[in-house]
């Protein structure tokens, strides 16, 4: 997923996001055979006794299923609708592989929890009550809202 327009023009930073994404896809479907690794090589002048080491690790199959996504720009429309495209997505396949993915027995851990932090998050203080990772979100949270 990558957007035609970005929201923070920095330098050439988003032209070069996009020839990455735009790279991968095409890589992905198309790869890159022994062959071609091997004229490379050669055309670098590099040593042919190590190439039976290195090809393994560039030569690449291709044919590699994917979806790529490019919006306009993101918009609070755009994401709506990539959120609406996902979860079509996850209810598609669980109907597809007979899983209900809408279990809300797999969430109940996290309703506990979040009913635990609720409190947490009222006040300023620091907290040191969870996790470090999960300290430190909460107190970064509590840091940048201000």
């Amino acid at each position: 997923i990558a957007p035609a327009i970005t929201h923070n023009p920095l330098s050439d930073h988003h032209q070069k996001l996009l020839s990455n994404f735009f790279a991968q896809t095409e890589a992905l479907a198309f790869g890159k055979s022994r062959e071609v690794v091997e004229q490379e090589y050669r055309d670098q002048g590099k040593d042919p006794a190590t190439l039976d080491y290195v090809v393994p690790f560039k030569v690449f199959e291709g044919n590699r299923p994917t979806n790529s996504i490019l919006l306009r720009e993101i918009t609070p429309f755009s994401l709506g609708a990539l959120i609406a495209l996902y979860e079509h997505k996850i209810f598609t396949q669980g109907v597809i592989l007979n899983i209900f993915t809408f279990d809300q027995w797999g969430v109940e851990l996290g309703k506990q929890l979040a009913n635990r932090i609720l409190p947490e998050l009222k006040d300023d203080k620091e907290i040191s009550s969870h996790d470090s990772s999960t300290n430190g979100l909460i107190n970064r949270y509590k840091a940048w809202r201000g």
